[in-house]
């Protein structure tokens, strides 16, 4: 199992932003370009419903955004994580006030959905780069066992199921969110 297919390991970073874009997206990681999976049903529902439940609360207030397969180059990395969330201070903006097309920086929060093809730590380490360069919370979800690993600075990583309460943000108030709620978004029935 690969996280995706490795596509190159002969560019740098600025010749990789140079490529045109791939769909799926591909990503600089490590010195490596690597294009991500396709999402499936799953994958797609999980993200659909985070970016929702994310910007209904924090966009209305402009406290949080999430955005679905945004690009975010920093720290000699290129990646696209499945969501990004930016506290709404940091969003970039063009001088017009309107937003940046290049975010060159690391999201606040980063969440990361298992794809069945895709190798866990390969994802967790995207998760790991973007704490150790200023994000403040990450999401590994996992719909197999619907658990969610949880990263934090300067903590370990935590495992939260069921009725666990998940952290978010500190921007976005007493808003709390299940790990039952995320995985509730699977059952059509």
């Amino acid at each position: 199992m690969t996280l995706s297919s490795h596509l190159s390991s002969n560019f740098s970073l600025e010749d990789f932003l140079k490529l045109p874009e791939t769909q799926p997206a591909s990503q600089y990681i490590d010195s490596q370009i690597y294009q991500k999976p396709m999402p499936q049903g799953e994958h797609s529902t999980l993200q659909s419903f985070l970016v929702t439940s994310i910007n209904e609360i924090g966009k209305p207030q402009k406290l949080a955004y999430a955005f679905p397969e945004l690009r975010c180059t920093f720290g000699g990395m290129s990646l696209v994580p499945d969501v990004a969330i930016f506290e709404w201070s940091r969003i970039p903006l063009r001088q017009n006030g309107r937003i940046a097309n290049k975010f060159e920086i690391p999201p606040d929060w980063i969440i990361e959905v298992l794809s069945p093809e895709q190798s866990a730590n390969r994802v967790i380490r995207k998760i790991t780069f973007s704490i150790q360069n200023g994000a403040k919370l990450g999401w590994f979800l996992d719909s197999d066992d619907e658990s969610i690993m949880v990263f934090q600075p300067n903590q370990l990583p935590e495992i939260k199921q069921g009725k666990d309460i998940l952290p978010v943000l500190s921007v976005l108030g007493n808003w709390q969110l299940s790990v039952e709620d995320v995985f509730g978004c699977l059952s059509f029935s």
